[in-house]
């Protein structure tokens, strides 16, 4: 028995969306033929994307989406204002409407949200013979990888791969008799992250998504996986230091403005409370001028070595390795990392500074060159402590942990770098 033949925007359509021109009007500076506009829209971020398709029919909106990655896609759905998201909905083919309405019930990195309707699917009673005539037609309108076998309730008991019916001897025989049972699944609850680490020693061209009861409900291309992931990590390193998801070289510079100035305001303002620190040693620096000189050497040290304790956590958790009881080891293996580190580049700052010190006639050069050894080897390690526990404590109050962690780091690192420094210059001179 045959239980899906229908494919999402068929080959017919998308010839027919080519042929014909997609410009509202002449004057619109947009291409013409949805292959074009589809080169222009991965390089845009969601909300871009639909502002770019706001002229354009519901039935192009829809065909274009279809071409997307399905995760972006259905970010660029959530982007359009209520009206024109209803009218891009219906104009798509019912299995990929279907499957669009589903996957907006799971979480943004989900894997339900990237799904894609399931084509192929058959019960085991179907022959290899009427499986074949039926994808004569199906392969038309749809790229089919595997045959999926489910049962009444719609549980998938397996899969065939076409080298398997191409092979058989008889066309007569059953797909249960040719399928590989219990295949390998997804659940559309797991992570990006998740997927990833169960999907590394298995890399299909297409993976299945079964609910908690095993039934099939969408499928997951390795493409589609690899290029979310491939998102997530691109994006990191901007969030760390204030750069939305979204900015992406083509983003207009009043918008990439509106995304940044905020995190530069509070950039502004966590590096007045460091300057606040310094100026309650004003009299500190007025009287051993020599120490402004260092202060750019240890707030520098420090903030390298938290970033780099910073680096490792945001891998640990994107990757899935923190887990629970992880998160206190981490924390004590960057603060004695930052105490060696700390110890080294110590012991040659302190030699810098006692002979700067000695330069500058200063008759307390030694004392100097050991403030500032005490003050690298515990900045050190406050700072490797303080770059596994921002994200940490980010990712706990339930926020993303590289969203400016950097900011947050950098302050910390200021503060007691020079803090530590200039106090003990303050009490043992």
């Amino acid at each position: 028995m045959i239980r899906s033949t229908a494919g999402c925007a068929s080959l017919a359509k998308l010839q027919f969306m080519n042929e014909t021109t997609t410009q509202p009007n002449a004057a619109a500076p947009a291409p013409a033929s949805l292959q074009e506009l589809h080169l222009v829209a991965v390089e845009k971020a969601p909300a871009e994307i639909a502002q770019l398709l706001e002229p354009y029919p519901p039935e192009f909106a829809a065909a274009l989406l279809e071409l997307l990655n399905q995760s972006v896609a259905q970010e660029v759905l959530a982007a359009f204002h209520s009206d024109r998201r209803q009218k891009v909905i219906a104009a798509a083919a019912p299995e990929l409407r279907h499957q669009w309405m589903r996957n907006e019930a799971y979480e943004e990195n989900a894997i339900g949200r990237m799904m894609e309707p399931p084509l192929g699917v058959y019960g085991p009673e179907t022959t290899i013979a009427e499986a074949v005539a039926d994808l004569r037609q199906l392969a038309k309108r749809a790229f089919i990888t595997y045959l999926w076998v489910v049962d009444e309730s719609e549980r998938l008991l397996g899969v065939v791969v076409m080298r398997e019916m191409l092979l058989s001897e008889n066309s007569s025989q059953r797909l249960d008799e040719v399928m590989i049972p219990k295949p390998f699944f997804l659940t559309p609850e797991m992570s990006l992250t998740e997927a990833m680490k169960a999907t590394v020693i298995r890399h299909f061209p297409v993976y299945p998504v079964c609910d908690a009861h095993g039934r099939l409900i969408g499928l997951l291309r390795g493409t589609t996986l690899f290029e979310a992931q491939a998102i997530e990590l691109s994006a990191q390193p901007g969030t760390m230091v204030g750069v939305e998801r979204e900015e992406r070289l083509s983003t207009p510079w009043s918008r990439c403005l509106k995304f940044r100035h905020p995190w530069l305001q509070l950039n502004l303002l966590t590096a007045f409370i460091a300057a606040a620190v310094v100026g309650i040693f004003e009299h500190t620096i007025d009287r051993i001028v020599v120490l402004a000189v260092f202060l750019p050497v240890l707030a520098g040290q420090s903030g390298n070595t938290g970033c780099q304790a910073l680096a490792v956590a945001l891998r640990g958790i994107t990757l899935g390795e923190l887990t629970p009881g992880k998160a206190r080891a981490l924390v004590a293996k960057e603060a004695l990392l930052g105490l060696c580190n700390g110890a080294l580049v110590g012991v040659t700052a302190a030699i810098g500074m006692f002979v700067f010190a000695t330069i500058q006639k200063n008759p307390a050069a030694l004392m100097l060159g050991v403030i500032v050894f005490l003050a690298m080897v515990g900045s050190c390690v406050v700072s490797g402590v303080f770059g596994a526990l921002v994200p940490l404590t980010l990712k706990k109050l339930g926020a993303d942990p590289a969203t400016a962690s950097s900011i947050f780091l950098t302050t910390a690192t200021d503060v007691v770098s020079m803090g530590t420094f200039l106090g003990l210059a303050t009490w043992l001179i």
